[in-house]
């Protein structure tokens, strides 16, 4: 008894051949748009910070501990200051650095800084001038600086470079100063032993050392009750007050209110830092400088304003929208690798679109071809039995219909999906056909021939 295959729904290997090609193409665009085209974000970048116990040293151990909840190692590169750091991106020897507003200023008979290939991610606090003296110094106006030993730091601090152009408002040559170059650690120990008459910071008011000198006897604070005039000459420049009391209550420390100039502390990257961590640290940025401060209210910083380098666009996107959706309910990685894969989808859209006329007639082909190609063997047979002189046809039926039932046999295992039966039991009644031919009951049009008695 002869064995028929059973109809199946759909044709798993024709589906697979007709298809495969196509998958691989897709598949192999969507990885190379994934990877090429929106590379995912570094797990590691550099920031260089400060000097030893400066305030820029600490905010940027707090920027490394909120990257690590992502994963992310932040590496921390002290430096002397504001304008090292400065140097430090311009040669790429980092990725991401405070900066102090103004160091890219000309200051006098100071070279251009070229800040081509960085960007802002945003301002972050005010860093006032800080000019502590000795109680015994008499110092009312920044003209009686002229001859004092006053200590500015090294010039890779960019303190110098911003107390010159201070002095230079004033119509005073640095010449006329004996100005020191320590760092602020050995500094502070000159000026407390009495070894120089003052010394220049600008820094955050959480500075170890900013704290320290506001509460030790001996030291008082300048006040620059000019404040207004200088932020009208140095625009970089903004007026902040140290409110009486704030360092001590109890104590009223300060015992009177002091006007002081300050320029912003700024986030400057290499403009080829990632999108991604471009978002995660004006994040993390809103979450170490947002809260109130001595010179600032609440959410008044991170800020687009009061920085002279380009801010970011991607940073600038933060500071109006907000955090990315998906980055509000998510972990960044997550988050980061949905909003990617957009770049996939589009990807795959631009392939599947067409390739989804194509897949569906070479499945259709694929699966009839199987049929189609026995109406070959078939046609072969008519040809013999045409080819044969009506008085040998008796003799070589015997043969052809063996052919036809051999036909028959491999057709009848022939599987094919149930959408395409029709095709089968076509090509079945077919052989059929051809077999009455040859055996003489029925011509080419398929009408009865008449028998012999």
């Amino acid at each position: 008894m002869t064995r028929v295959r059973q109809f199946s729904i759909v044709s798993l290997r024709d589906l697979l051949v007709a298809s495969g090609p196509t998958l691989l193409a897709v598949i192999a665009v969507a990885v190379l748009a994934y990877i090429w085209v929106d590379p995912a974000p570094p797990r590691q970048f550099s920031m260089a910070t400060g000097q030893f116990n400066s305030a820029y040293q600490e905010f940027g151990r707090q920027y490394a501990a909120r990257l690590a909840r992502d994963e992310i190692k932040l590496s921390l590169q002290p430096s002397l200051g504001s304008y090292e750091n400065l140097q430090r991106l311009i040669e790429g020897k980092v990725d991401v650095a405070f900066v102090q507003s103004g160091s890219t200023e000309n200051g006098q008979a100071e070279p251009q800084v070229d800040t081509t290939g960085l960007v802002s991610l945003g301002s972050l606090f005010t860093e006032p001038v800080w000019l502590f003296l000795r109680e015994g110094a008499k110092v009312t106006h920044l003209t009686d600086l002229k001859g004092k030993r006053i200590n500015l730091g090294p010039e890779g601090t960019g303190v110098p470079r911003l107390f010159r152009q201070v002095l230079d408002a004033n119509g005073i040559a640095p010449g006329e100063l004996q100005i020191g170059a320590l760092e602020n650690t050995p500094a502070t120990v000159e000026l407390l032993a009495g070894k120089i008459d003052g010394l220049v910071f600008s820094s955050a008011p959480e500075a170890p050392l900013i704290q320290m000198l506001l509460q030790t006897p001996g030291i008082r604070l300048f006040n620059f009750s000019q404040a207004d005039a200088y932020t009208r000459r140095l625009p970089f420049l903004t007026h902040v007050v140290l409110p009486r009391g704030i360092v001590d209550l109890g104590r009223d420390i300060p015992a009177q209110d002091y006007h002081m100039i300050a320029p912003t502390a700024t986030l400057v990257a290499r403009e080829d830092l990632h999108p991604a961590l471009v978002g995660l640290l004006v994040k993390s940025a809103g979450e170490i400088h947002g809260k109130a401060g001595w010179f600032q209210q609440q959410g008044q910083f991170p800020s687009p304003k009061y920085t002279e380098i380009p801010v970011a666009r991607e940073a600038e996107r933060y500071y109006r929208d907000g955090p990315p959706f998906l980055q509000r309910y998510l972990r960044f990685w997550l988050a980061n690798l949905f909003e990617r894969l957009w770049v996939v989808a589009v990807a795959l859209a631009a392939l599947l679109i067409p390739l989804s006329k194509i897949v569906p007639p070479i499945y259709v082909w694929r699966v009839r071809s199987r049929v189609y190609r026995w109406y070959g063997e078939l046609r072969k047979v008519e040809q013999e039995l045409e080819a044969i002189a009506p008085d040998d046809r008796e003799a070589a039926r015997e043969g052809l219909l063996l052919r036809l039932d051999d036909i028959e046999e491999r057709v009848n295992h022939i599987s094919i999906p149930l959408a395409y039966a029709e095709e089968l039991y076509r090509l079945r009644s077919h052989i059929n056909f051809v077999r009455e031919r040859v055996r003489g009951t029925i011509d080419q049009h398929g009408i009865a021939v008449p028998q012999k008695t």
